[in-house]
């Protein structure tokens, strides 16, 4: 989700969202996507509840994609183990403010916070290559962060040390084999940390199974602890074919684009396993 930003500039205000503004300020994503304002709804509800658990939620002062998300990594809805570091969830520069250093700005103010925190750093997980609703690989390595897991479905965990004298994150076990437990049809995990997954999930996704016969288990992780141990480092959305990851594209749940996205995943499948 992230867009590379090279260029420096002077940088317009952010604002932190908190239990006080949020009902009045938007949240960036699906500002005008009508259908999905249950979704989005939710989504400032799950913001509500994590403001309390040190989550962070800035933004640019404007009617903008211009964000970053992060928390502390013990609280944080993904699974990992990464003891007294700031995981960066969602991180979007978009559109006409790309390449005005809005993104250098926010990590900076995110790496600041670790520091003023006492942090041992900031910890991420992306695409090994890119992947829909992550944060971009390369633009990250670039601002200091190295790679230290992969796994085979997909995924790496990036880290920004503070201090080179600590304990290492790492993935869960929970997604190591890349599998899920249901091993027919498909399978889809997501949270309401993403304003659009619920509505995709629960509406587009069951036409579009049903079209293609084929069975659907829709999961939703509703406790940090459900997320911590989901079999996906990406539990905004991530869908399983017969056992397999498959994609976090969310466009997968339309009729339109079911087809296409799985062709190219089982490519990528095949590919993979030689």
């Amino acid at each position: 989700m992230l867009d590379i930003i090279e260029k420096p500039s002077a940088v317009q205000p952010f604002i932190d969202l908190n239990t006080e503004n949020i009902s009045s300020e938007h949240i960036c994503c699906a500002i005008s996507d009508k259908k999905c304002a249950d979704s989005y709804q939710a989504k400032k509800d799950w913001l509500s509840n994590e403001f309390n658990n040190g989550y962070v939620f800035r933004r640019l002062d404007e009617r903008a994609k211009v964000f970053i998300e992060y928390g502390p990594a013990e609280n944080a809805w993904v699974p990992i183990t990464a003891p007294n570091f700031l995981n960066i969830n969602c991180f979007w520069v978009s559109g006409k403010y790309k390449k005005n250093g809005y993104g250098k700005a926010l990590l900076q103010s995110a790496v600041d916070d670790a520091k003023s925190q006492g942090k041992s750093g900031l910890v991420t997980v992306v695409g090994t290559k890119k992947y829909h609703f992550m944060s971009d690989t390369k633009w990250l390595l670039r601002q200091g962060f190295e790679e230290i897991e992969k796994i085979s479905s997909g995924f790496s965990l990036l880290v920004k040390k503070l201090n080179d004298d600590v304990e290492a994150p790492k993935f869960n076990a929970s997604v190591i084999s890349g599998e899920c437990a249901e091993k027919k049809g498909i399978v889809v995990y997501y949270s309401n940390r993403c304003p659009f997954a619920e509505f995709h999930a629960k509406e587009s996704l069951v036409e579009t199974a049903k079209n293609r016969n084929l069975p659907l288990k829709v999961i939703k992780l509703k406790t940090m602890e459900e997320a911590q141990n989901a079999p996906s480092p990406a539990t905004i959305f991530s869908m399983f074919l017969d056992g397999k990851f498959m994609t976090t594209d969310l466009s997968v749940c339309m009729d339109s684009r079911y087809d296409k996205v799985i062709e190219k995943e089982l490519k990528r499948l095949k590919l993979a396993q030689g």
